[in-house]
């Protein structure tokens, strides 16, 4: 039995229960460390057990089953350089600048590295950062960094064999061969291995698989034949004589999409195997017992649901992703309580015992993980998205993250700006150009029936709206939303 078929079959019993409701609470004289790992575009609805989903993830369901599962866990604005502001910073996109991808978090934001290390935290980064624009240079100690001492930033991840990291005290430029997602759990099992047991560390590593190409270990692909693929419900191929260009190539034909599943679930199958390495490290260590484990997402996959690829849209298969917590101590249980990236921050400062900066923008629900009596939790969270006008009529970008190399043009016009909110029972979505979508999320799981121009759903929109322009004002935000309330788009949900 080779390595990865051993992680598959054999850790996942293991591991996964190494800590049990019988350990220790930590100590109140050292905080507990942190491990928080989160991939890129791992979708709630692919994970083993769900609906339609053929996932082979053993340990990451051993992981959620045994541990904390928040079942509402939101990408509120699902790409990957907002997100990653909302999560470093804790503020949203409107307020950091941080309104697409490639723009720059300032060094003047208090960020998770900030807070922990001020906190008497050692903080290590490992993986894709995504943080600084559009450099892709070697960022020296220093505020850049973002507070963050351990620092093994790749370049160039989409290029999942291609990727480039950096010598952290040379800056010389260091180009191992194989698939990134392994290298960078080799650096993150590194910094596991070298922490002393008498001060608390703070660890957050960020793999790009299962994001496009699609092109996982072969043999992590094979264990999904194709022809024994099935597809969601809301998946819609292209139409005839559609423009196919970029991702949504895919869509083409059954055969294509069924590659692109193949590559994406062999993807996550990858980053489960990584993760069963960074948890028997923890174990090894020593340290399990005083280590809250984090596992999530930036955002989600569309994968053919709703006619899309890729991520940016209000729909579940794009912005639901896993939150899956382990805390020394703690009972397994989950929680349906809508939580979001704009919540993870104070959150993370909850679950460690730290002051959260004044300004944040979310809710510290650590409560609800810790199985207390929660306090009052959010019924909506926001969700948005931002095209650069230039974009708005489909202009290509110079950057095709389907492709193996991570270079080409990605078309823009299936991921319309917009504002909305996600309830317990709702999504709601209004475009520029109108009202765009509204679903019943309870009733209509998969997002089938269009209720946006129901007119028993009125009185329902008109309260959204008011909480939704609440907001936009409170944020400064200029998206045009009065103005979007007297029309009624005709873009395709």
């Amino acid at each position: 039995m080779d390595r990865r078929d051993f992680l598959l079959q054999g850790l996942a019993a293991t591991v996964a229960t190494s800590i049990t409701a019988e350990a220790q609470t930590p100590s109140k004289k050292q905080r507990p460390n942190l491990l928080y790992v989160f991939s890129d575009q791992h979708r709630a609805v692919s994970m083993p057990g769900e609906p339609y989903s053929q996932t082979i993830a053993p340990n990451l369901d051993a992981f959620r089953r045994q541990n904390f599962s928040m079942d509402n866990c939101i990408s509120n604005y699902p790409l990957c350089t907002p997100y990653r502001g909302i999560l470093m910073s804790g503020r949203w996109p409107q307020q950091t600048g941080l309104i697409q991808n490639e723009v720059p978090l300032s060094a003047r934001e208090i960020s998770l590295g900030d807070t922990f290390r001020q906190a008497g935290y050692y903080t290590g980064y490992v993986g894709k950062w995504h943080l600084s624009g559009k450099s892709q240079t070697f960022i020296p100690p220093g505020p850049q960094r973002l507070g963050f001492e351990d620092w093994h930033v790749w370049n160039n991840t989409n290029a999942h064999y291609k990727s480039w990291t950096y010598d952290q005290v040379t800056g010389d430029k260091i180009q191992p061969e194989g698939w990134n997602c392994t290298l960078m759990t080799d650096q993150a099992v590194a910094f596991l291995q070298k922490q002393p047991a008498n001060r608390p560390w703070f660890l957050m590593v960020s793999w790009n698989p299962p994001h496009p190409p699609f092109n996982p270990p072969a043999e992590d692909a094979g264990r999904y034949p194709k022809d024994g693929l099935k597809f969601r419900p809301n998946v819609r191929l292209a139409a005839a004589g559609q423009p196919v260009k970029g991702p949504a190539r895919f869509l083409a034909s059954q055969d294509g999409l069924r590659e692109a599943e193949q590559g994406y679930y062999g993807g996550i199958t990858g980053v489960d195997l990584e993760f069963a390495r960074l948890l028997e490290a923890l174990e090894e260590s020593g340290q399990s017992e005083n280590t809250i484990v984090i596992y999530t997402s930036d955002h989600g996959e569309m994968m053919g649901s709703q006619g899309r690829m890729a991520k940016q849209v209000p729909f579940e298969e794009s912005c639901r992703v896993p939150f899956y917590v382990r805390i020394p101590g703690q009972k397994s249980g989950k929680s349906s309580v809508l939580f979001a990236a704009i919540d993870i921050y104070p959150t993370l400062c909850g679950l460690t015992a730290i002051p959260v900066p004044a300004g944040r923008g979310g809710r510290d629900l650590s409560g609800v993980m810790l199985g207390q009596a929660p306090r009052a939790t959010p019924t909506l969270v926001f969700l948005m998205n931002q095209v650069p006008a230039q974009h708005v009529s489909g202009i290509e970008e110079p950057e095709d993250e389907s492709t193996e190399d991570g270079k080409g043009t990605l078309m823009l016009v299936n991921q319309p700006s917009y504002r909305g909110v996600r309830t317990m029972t709702h999504t709601y979505a209004v475009m520029e150009t109108g009202r765009w979508c509204l679903y019943d999320n309870v009733k209509d799981p998969y997002q089938m029936q269009n209720l946006v121009n129901d007119n028993e759903q009125q009185e329902l929109m008109k309260e959204l709206d008011a909480k939704i322009l609440e907001w936009l004002r409170e944020m400064n935000d200029p998206f045009p939303y009065v103005l979007a309330l007297s029309r009624t788009s005709t873009f395709p949900a």
